[in-house]
This record gives C-alpha cells, sequence and structure tokens, in this order.
C-alpha cells in the first residue's frame, strides 16, 4: 500500500530546504502491521519512506505512544529530534525517536540520489494519526 504524505510545497516549509530547488514528495509504504501478543494493547508497524533526490518532509510528530527506531536502508538521511543536534545518517546506521518527540527535519541528504529509511513504530493499538505536519 503506498501514501502519497506531502505535497512539494509543504516541503519547502523545512528551514534547512533551499527554495531554489524544486523539492518532490516523499512517498510512505507500509511494510508490516500487528499487535504484539504477548504486551496487550501494543502493536508494532513498520513503514518505508522513500526520499526522491532533494525531498524533504515538513516538521511533524507522530502518534503520542509511539517509541520509534529508524534505519537507513539506502542513500544518506539528515534529520534533527527535539533540541538534538542535526545529524547526516549514512545506509546502515540508526536513530530512535521517544514519545512525544517532534522530527523538525527529515529529509534526504542529497540533491541527486535517493535515500530510503524503514520506520519501526511500537505504538498503543490504534493510536493515530501516524504522523501529524506541524504548522
Amino acid at each position: 500500500m503506498k501514501i502519497r504524505t506531502v505535497a512539494a510545497a509543504a516541503a519547502l516549509a523545512l528551514p534547512m530546504a533551499s527554495p531554489a530547488v524544486a523539492q518532490e514528495a516523499e512517498t510512505v509504504a507500509k511494510n508490516f502491521e500487528g499487535t504484539i501478543p504477548n504486551i496487550p494493547g501494543k502493536s508494532l508497524l513498520a513503514v518505508e519512506v522513500d526520499y526522491p533526490p532533494g525531498a524533504a518532509s515538513p516538521a511533524h510528530t507522530h502518534a503520542k505512544s509511539a517509541f520509534i527506531y529508524a534505519y537507513v536502508v539506502s542513500g544518506a538521511i539528515e534529520s534533527k529530534v527535539n533540541d538534538g543536534e542535526t545529524r547526516i545518517y549514512q545506509a546502515g546506521e540508526s536513530w530512535s525517536e521517544e514519545p512525544g518527540a517532534t522530527h523538525l527535519i527529515s529529509r534526504n541528504a542529497s540533491e541527486t540520489e535517493p535515500a530510503k529509511l524503514l520506520a519501526v513504530f511500537v505504538l498503543d493499538t490504534g493510536d493515530n494519526p501516524l504522523t501529524t505536519p506541524i504548522g
């Protein structure tokens, strides 16, 4: 299942976005979803986020109960969560986000190569929406 998440204009709202470069939106595809049988009320959800060259997500939050593990499958992803440092993660690197975190920057670090991210959510079953843009 493919889900288009943001329009190109929304990506330009990021502080690090370059207004001189037309940016496409990322696409999100559900990879896995299921309840966790030995933890009542909790579910596991994995999504693949594909970023075309130069693409970015607007600043956002996730479902309030969500603990997130993010793994860069290919390319390089620039990320900033809460007041942490802005960092570029290469393929094979990962980070996590605590429940209630604000993801201020999430973008492909390359203007010429695509990037892919696997995001794994552990959250309360039925906690929606999964992602909410800020602003």
